[in-house]
């Protein structure tokens, strides 16, 4: 399909400049052209050689004069016969398949955070994706059959972009669970479940979370058992995690909150009681993805309230 066709498409909609088509380019999640002036004005040309489109010069007295683009009837029969022509196999065209490739390469850790990277991409591009069908940026809508399918073609990008969504985070739980596989012998943990509601109680570990690593070692365990709630023993825990020069419990938390773990720490009061540690305690237990509490009992009430 040629960015010809396109503009045909356009014109049969409103007569446009080649600033107008441009902007129309530029806005569409669809129409995949560029839409430098190059391209456009060259195409163009080529329409009003075949007899497709029409121009006309408008002067105006405060602005520069500007060139009108009209489809022509043979425009309209050309642009019909290609809407009747056998449609062309969609392309799979990902970059990200390349890249992803090749990620043997990287540690756990790394691949986890690439994934993160696209993953994020992704949400970007559908939250804009939406306000664009919000807004209905250069969407013609002459006939209720025609509203129709712009609506449909909007609803076909949010879906892809949702599936694509789905394959990042199915992709990521199928790698960390194989790692998960590798830790369960380092970690001594219960799945406790009272009557729907699941959570994983982690009563230490031979390595105390201490790092993103060890973090990201919990979020494959809670991916394993379809689980997004955990609890955490103070015997579970690294001294650094009470420094907070060390930042680890800020990381730690942070990665959790990433990727959608509520956890809850059962801490004895002495630590909880110290310096900037308490401040940080007296914070994050306002929120609702990590708290810190002093016995098991208050802990479970609140994992399970989130339910």
């Amino acid at each position: 399909m040629s960015i010809q066709l396109a503009i045909l498409g356009i014109l049969s909609w409103r007569p446009s400049t080649g600033y107008e088509l441009k902007k129309i380019f530029e806005d569409s999640s669809f129409m995949y052209w560029s839409g430098n002036n190059n391209q456009i004005y060259k195409a163009l040309t080529n329409l009003e050689d075949e007899g497709f489109v029409t121009n006309e010069l408008i002067h105006q007295d405060n602005s520069p004069s500007k060139k009108i683009y009209t489809i022509t009837e043979d425009g309209l029969k050309e642009l019909k016969n290609w809407l009747l022509s056998s449609p062309e196999a969609p392309e799979i065209k990902k970059t990200f398949l390349v890249q992803f490739a090749w990620s043997d390469i990287l540690s756990n850790e790394e691949l986890s955070e690439l994934l993160s990277k696209y993953e994020n991409e992704i949400k970007l591009q559908l939250i804009m994706e939406k306000e664009k069908y919000r807004r209905a940026l250069h969407s013609p809508n002459r006939s209720a059959r025609e509203g129709l399918i712009w609506e449909m073609i909007s609803e076909n990008i949010i879906s892809t972009y949702k599936n694509e969504l789905n394959w990042v985070q199915a992709t990521r739980q199928k790698l960390l669970a194989n790692k998960a596989e590798e830790e369960k012998d380092k970690m001594n943990y219960e799945i406790r479940e009272i009557g729907n509601k699941k959570y994983i109680e982690v009563v230490s570990a031979t390595e105390p979370l201490s790092s993103e690593n060890t973090a990201l070692d919990l979020i494959a365990l809670c991916w394993e058992h379809e689980c997004n709630a955990l609890m955490i023993h103070y015997e579970a825990l690294s001294e650094d995690f009470f420094k907070l020069k060390t930042k680890v419990a800020g990381s730690i938390i942070q990665k959790f909150v990433n990727y959608g773990i509520k956890a809850a720490a059962i801490v004895p009061q002495e630590p909880l009681q110290k310096g900037r540690f308490k401040e940080m305690a007296s914070e994050t237990n306002k929120g609702n993805h990590f708290r810190l509490y002093e016995s098991k009992e208050e802990a479970e009430k609140w994992l399970l309230e989130l339910y």
